[in-house]
């Protein structure tokens, strides 16, 4: 009786027992991943790798992927201290962001740890970066233009409440100065301004120069710098997309900037083709292509809060048609184009109105603006495909009474579109003067 009594018992401690271990060590590190055995755990969840002889020290990592019973590993940080036979621990838990309203204000980097030496932030909701997928039925119509103070925005390419554009153009067009000026001038409650990759020596100008203190004292900035490993870069973008999802589950309204979207599908290639992953084209990998929308579907109008998303793409070679653009045009609700030629001439913000389009103005624009953004469109795509003409006088005045009406019309379009970076211009302003331009 006394041994069918300790099968009993053994049986019961094999059901409920944990026989999968949480530990393991390092068999390879190869370019910027990881392989450990031994160890038992899933995609996405947080391992400590020791670093050292410390056993106080270690790198947090996260699992990537698995292969040939080994388990790959993305580090968050440097690898400095790891080496073969080095202990790995899972924590079994997702990568968390703590909230708080205390963000706003402060500058955090993708883990959510402040880095702007104002002390930490305290909170007690945690939120995951990966956030929650929503049901597409239960999210209302964007019916209410958001106020940007950019009169080419604001008349020409309405944006609404929930609504996600992109603004296209290669590098040194004025892409991180537009969104400074839309940071400072836009009417929302919060700001969250992911920059991804970003120069280091440019985050404090962007903050000082181009944000300002209107703009940062309602606006939490996520940052991974160029020189940080491809695992912050990517997770930048997630952690400032959570941030946004916090406000918005609190019912403000919320705008996403994040800059650049490129350099976000960069650190994914790099990730990507780290865990063998094949390239498909100019060596993006599959993957890349599923997280891209999980990532800008997260935004929109919601029954508790909304949130706006202006993404900056950086146009490689200048090449609108290049992989990551025409996926993400294909997702986004509009797009915002900005010319290297129109910048040369001196015209800021350099945006290419005829080259743009808000793919929801004609639901939220009243019949008066859309009147008169038709017809300015009519213009300058009438003065535009007779520029040359005109440039060289071999056009004669009165040949053509539609084109004689553009280019009288012309130089106050021009002066409409242009406006300083430190004048902000209401939404009925700017409707009132695209009507006085056509009338």
């Amino acid at each position: 009786m006394k041994t069918c009594l300790d099968q009993s018992e053994l049986c019961r401690s094999i059901r409920m027992g944990n026989f999968y271990s949480t530990l393991g060590k390092i068999e390879q590190i190869v370019g910027m991943t990881v392989e450990a055995s031994g160890i038992s755990c899933n995609i996405g969840d947080v391992c400590r790798v020791s670093a050292g002889s410390d056993s106080r020290k270690y790198v947090l990592s996260e699992v990537a992927g698995f292969k040939e019973g080994k388990v790959i590993l993305m580090p968050y940080s440097d690898m400095d201290g790891i080496g073969y036979g080095s202990f790995v621990q899972n924590t079994g838990e997702k990568l968390k962001i703590r909230m708080s309203e205390a963000l706003i204000g402060r500058t955090v980097d993708a883990l959510g740890n402040p880095i702007d030496g104002k002390g930490p932030v305290e909170g007690d909701s945690y939120y995951s970066i990966n956030g929650a997928r929503s049901n597409p039925l239960e999210r209302p119509p964007i019916a209410q233009p958001l106020e940007f103070g950019v009169k080419a925005i604001d008349g020409m390419l309405t944006i609404g409440k929930g609504q996600r554009m992109g603004i296209f153009a290669g590098s040194g067009v004025g892409k991180s100065t537009l969104m400074g000026m839309i940071a400072r001038n836009i009417k929302a409650d919060v700001n969250v301004i992911a920059l991804v990759g970003e120069r280091g020596r440019e985050v404090m100008e962007f903050i000082n120069r181009d944000l300002g203190p209107e703009g940062l004292k309602r606006s939490v900035l996520v940052v991974a710098t160029s020189d940080q490993p491809a695992m912050m870069r990517s997770k930048c973008a997630l952690a400032a997309t959570a941030i946004a999802e916090y406000f918005k589950d609190m019912g403000k309204d919320v705008l996403l900037m994040m800059d650049s979207l490129t350099r976000y599908c960069m650190a994914e290639r790099e990730i990507g083709l780290s865990i063998g992953e094949p390239p498909v084209a100019r060596g993006y990998t599959p993957s890349m292509y599923a997280s891209l929308p999980k990532l800008l579907e997260r935004c929109g109008n919601f029954q508790t809060g909304s949130i706006t998303g202006i993404f900056t793409v950086l146009v490689e070679g200048d090449d609108s048609n290049e992989p990551i653009s025409d996926t993400v045009r294909g997702i986004i609700d509009g797009h915002i184009m900005l010319s290297r030629k129109i910048a040369m001439k001196n015209h800021y913000p350099a945006i290419d109105v005829t080259a743009s389009i808000s793919r929801l103005m004609s639901e939220i624009a009243s019949p008066e603006q859309k009147n008169a953004a038709s017809k300015i469109r009519k213009i300058m795509s009438l003065y535009q495909e007779n520029s040359d003409l005109i440039s060289i006088g071999a056009y004669k005045s009165g040949s053509n009474p539609e084109l004689d009406y553009a280019i009288s019309k012309i130089n106050n379009i021009n002066q409409f579109l242009q406006q300083p970076v430190d004048v902000k211009v209401d939404f009925d302003e700017t409707v009132k003067i695209m009507t006085g331009i056509v009338a």
